[in-house]
């Protein structure tokens, strides 16, 4: 064992630690506090709902220590227990380039990982979802969009690890600024692409037909100063009784997308509050500030590759006995969360901070109160608890916990009375 092995076994062994001991905290936080609503919700929440909201986070947080249990066990058998190692060698009997080798190697894993991974999405789909009233998808939508996203990742992931590959090993010591540049214009296009190419093949959207709520909306927009593609409605049913609202796209192919489950439940002064809110966002300039941010990791996380695929203890250190690109890029695809799962508060603290932001953005252009009354809605048909671990929400959610979220709205609904 040398080193590097021994600094990647401590860096697992202590997230893994970390995240079971925060997930115990939320279960235990959860389950304490599953008898009472909490008193900012007693008029707006059933004890049943709130039960309900408990029941399904523990359920999801028991399924959650399996999948982090088995993601370790899968990451040390490919890694240490030479699992990419048979795979280098099972490709390296086929007469090819480099780079396509290395680009077989890479897919062959991803595949095989998800696959390992199939078993836990599965359950979740057709047992919790099934069990707490969610899951409206059937095994045969289930397998259709298995098959699409296999697709995708073969047509648009193929020659995306193929041309990454080229570029190091073509574009000489400094080519992880050439994959930098490349990696920023590919995520840019897929951004402007998404909405009109990839996302109808998952879903149907359809231009929203009420005239009433689209003239709403549409004042909405101009007050904001905001032009969009048009605002649609996505059978967001067909899969899942979640509701959710969301933009779409760059430049002049941005969309407002409402799950038909959100248009269903909430009313059109809800509508419009919720989509006051998701417009903060981009007046706020988060998206732009939010890819500013993954630019500058994802530019010095491939400076970072570059220097490690050179080194030939982090190969052996990791397993793997034959150096080459592929080898270095996979490595360090998998190893990465490991080593940057102790970041993950300081995102959580910029997203949660971005919320707000946006919150405050709605309470301008639209009425507090119904912000609320839609959130509560959201809350309770999305059965989200409402009273998580303040540790584990600061570590993990992006959105500011429900009781924190409805005082900050709250302060500003008071502050507008005369």
């Amino acid at each position: 064992m040398n080193s590097f092995t021994a600094i990647f076994l401590a860096a697992l062994a202590l997230s893994y630690a970390v995240e079971l001991w925060l997930a115990r905290r939320q279960s235990a936080y959860v389950r304490a506090h599953r008898h009472t609503v909490p008193e900012a919700f007693a008029s707006s929440f059933t004890l049943e709902a709130h039960q309900k909201a408990a029941d399904y986070t523990l359920a999801k947080g028991r399924l959650g220590d399996i999948a982090r249990t088995i993601g370790v066990l899968v990451l040390l058998a490919f890694t240490l227990g030479g699992g990419i190692d048979v795979i280098v060698e099972f490709w390296s009997a086929f007469d090819l380039s480099a780079t396509l080798k290395g680009t077989g190697v890479i897919i062959t894993t991803l595949l095989l990982m998800h696959l390992l991974e199939l078993p836990i999405t599965i359950y979740q789909t057709f047992f919790i979802e099934e069990r707490y009233g969610f899951n409206r998808t059937t095994p045969r939508r289930f397998i259709i969009d298995l098959g699409l996203q296999l697709v995708l990742m073969l047509v648009i992931g193929v020659p995306l690890v193929a041309t990454l590959l080229w570029v190091m090993e073509s574009a000489g010591t400094n080519w992880w600024l050439l994959a930098w540049a490349m990696l920023m214009g590919f995520s840019i296009l897929m951004s402007w692409a998404f909405p009109t190419f990839i996302a109808p093949l998952f879903n149907k959207f359809t231009p929203l037909q009420d005239e009433t709520l689209k003239a709403r909306i549409q004042a909405l927009l101009e007050r904001c100063g905001f032009h969009s593609k048009g605002i649609f409605v996505m059978d967001g049913s067909r899969r899942s009784g979640h509701g959710n609202a969301y933009f779409t796209g760059l430049g002049n192919n941005k969309r407002i997308v409402f799950f038909d489950t959100l248009v269903n439940s909430l009313s059109h002064s809800e509508l419009e509050a919720v989509l006051a809110h998701e417009l903060g966002h981009f007046k706020r300039k988060h998206v732009m500030k939010m890819l500013a941010a993954s630019a500058l990791i994802s530019l010095i996380g491939l400076a970072l590759l570059g220097w490690l695929s050179e080194q030939d203890w982090f190969y052996i250190g990791l397993g793997v006995t034959t150096r080459s690109n592929a080898a270095a890029l996979l490595l360090f695809l998998l190893i990465a969360p490991v080593f940057t799962v102790f970041l993950r508060p300081i995102t959580a603290y910029f997203q949660r901070k971005h919320e707000f932001e946006a919150d405050d953005f709605a309470a301008l252009y639209a009425k507090p109160s119904e912000l609320i009354s839609a959130l509560v809605k959201l809350y309770r048909d999305n059965a989200s608890t409402l009273t998580p671990d303040p540790l584990y929400s600061a570590f993990h959610y992006s959105h500011p916990p429900a009781a924190t979220r409805i005082a900050n709205l709250s302060a500003k609904t008071h502050a507008a009375v005369p």
